[in-house]
């Protein structure tokens, strides 16, 4: 039977392993040892401040019996009674601390996918606006983020968008944004001022597990290319694009979205991982690329699950028939009040 450790033991001997130089090489690993230490630490820090308690209730109770003024006496038993509910509240928050480790741990990284669809210009300028909206929100979450691939239209609009976030809760705070979004405004190059429906596409998916799969180098071919499309002055300038083919599978994804090629190789290999697990998914029906068909539909005006009325200021999640105003600040990415509303009565248990 193997030996369970106390917190504080696990925890020096995570120290331990964190220190040894040899862990730098192994990103995943040091990453799973890195949050086990910081989960450790929350368990170690609540009981230290459950013994605290516990020593100054038992102050007070000295204090209780010994001391002949009733006033300090009175002030001791006061005490008492409040730190005893200040230790309820702690040995709750522990109890939640050890029982949140049984439950599943969320994917580290999610991938999001933005695309323009039904609205022309409008629509693609529209996938830039939810583009925004989703990396300022991932900004006050403290959430990494990486562009992976990016179709730009001549205005600034996106015909398709590809990124990567990655950081606490992203995934659980995330994963209802998928679906259609539908857009109700003027657009600038209305000359009549008619209000105009555009539409854009969001998956929000798991990046899948570089450990779940393996891709041999044997099986990629590598070509390089120089960027196309919106960029100034580095467009076609160098050979810094990539694009990769996955030779059993025939999957092809490219990258141009940095200057040089390694940033590009990396990211065009984190789109591939992505492409690969989901196509395994797919074809062992575990509904991955069922999820995005399920997220995205056909793109159509009446496939909806959110509408953006721009004219009269309100945001409509039709799931939960609820609404928000102030559009010019959930587009700055405040969208908090909308994701956690979408988590308490989307995942509400089923009576």
């Amino acid at each position: 039977m193997a030996q369970v450790l106390l917190p504080q033991e696990e925890y020096n001997q995570l120290i331990e392993q964190l220190g040894d130089p040899g862990l730098i090489s192994d990103w995943e690993k040091f990453e799973e040892l890195n949050k086990r230490k910081s989960y450790l630490e929350k368990i170690i820090e609540k009981e230290a401040e459950i013994k605290d308690t516990n020593n100054k209730i038992e102050e007070n109770r000295l204090i209780a019996i010994s001391e002949e003024d009733p006033e300090l006496m009175s002030l001791a038993e006061i005490e008492t009674q409040q730190l005893k509910t200040q230790k309820e509240i702690l040995e709750r928050e522990l109890k939640e601390l050890i029982e949140s480790e049984s439950k599943p741990a969320g994917p580290a990284a999610i991938v999001v996918e933005i695309r323009a669809g039904a609205g022309g210009q409008e629509s693609a300028l529209f996938a830039a606006d939810l583009y925004r909206m989703y990396s300022r929100f991932a900004q006050t979450n403290d959430w990494k983020q990486k562009i992976l691939d990016k179709n730009q239209t001549e205005i600034g609009g996106y015909k398709e968008i590809i990124f990567e976030i990655k950081g606490k809760s992203a995934w659980e705070t995330m994963k209802h944004e998928g679906g259609v979004h539908r857009i109700q405004r003027i657009p600038e190059t209305e000359k009549n001022g008619r209000i105009h429906t555009s539409t854009a596409t969001v998956a929000v998916l798991p990046k899948p597990k570089k450990s779940e799969f393996s891709i041999r180098p044997d099986e990629l071919r590598i070509d390089f290319c120089r960027s196309s499309g919106p960029g100034g002055q580095f467009v076609n300038k160098r050979e810094s694009a990539v694009r990769i083919t996955h030779i059993p599978t025939g999957l092809a994804v490219f990258s141009q979205t940095e200057r040089n090629q390694l940033q590009n190789r990396e990211n065009a290999m984190s789109l591939l991982e992505y492409r690969l697990q989901e196509k395994k998914q797919a074809d062992d029906e575990a509904s991955l690329g069922g999820a995005r068909k399920e997220q995205i539909g056909g793109a159509m005006r009446c496939e909806k699950i959110r509408t953006y009325n721009v004219p009269q200021d309100r945001v409509t999640d039709h799931r939960v028939k609820k609404s928000w105003h102030n559009i010019e600040k959930i587009f700055g990415g405040d969208i908090a009040a909308i994701t956690q509303t979408l988590q308490e009565e989307l995942e509400k248990p089923q009576e």
